[in-house]
């Protein structure tokens, strides 16, 4: 299954001073497709401009364009913004809330046919029929 890889997944790779390439070794098939939601792309940057130090700046936004020149980043289109309306209101219904970026994410995955990778799974875990996966870590 393809998967997008949401930003806690890069932000534990930065932290840990692991190569973009480590990647490959943490999703759960090997050879699947992964890409990133526009949202994630900005949650990502948003970290670069949030840095503490010009040094964390510096490498961070090294880490962060690395990740943006290697993999596709995949819009949040109608298809997705569908997607989003039907999650919303099914959540809203149950009384689950869930953060606008995180069923972003979702609904772009979704509407794909993606699953997720993410560190976070109760970021993930109330919308209906999103397959969600933790990396191999």
């Amino acid at each position: 299954m393809a998967r997008l890889i949401d930003s806690s997944v890069f932000i534990t790779l930065e932290r840990r001073g692991s190569p973009i390439g480590a990647l490959a070794n943490v999703t759960p098939a090997r050879d699947e497709f992964v890409a990133l939601a526009a949202i994630t792309a900005s949650e990502l940057l948003t970290g670069v401009e949030q840095a503490d130090s010009q040094d964390r700046r510096a490498t961070r936004q090294a880490f962060v364009e690395s990740v943006l020149s290697l993999m596709p980043v995949l819009p949040f289109d109608l298809r997705a913004a569908r997607m989003h309306a039907r999650l919303w209101a099914e959540l809203a219904a149950r009384g689950l809330p869930t953060g606008a970026h995180d069923l972003m994410i979702a609904a772009t995955a979704m509407a794909r046919g993606y699953g997720i990778l993410t560190d976070n799974l109760r970021d993930f875990m109330n919308i209906p029929g999103l397959d969600v996966q933790q990396p191999d870590w």
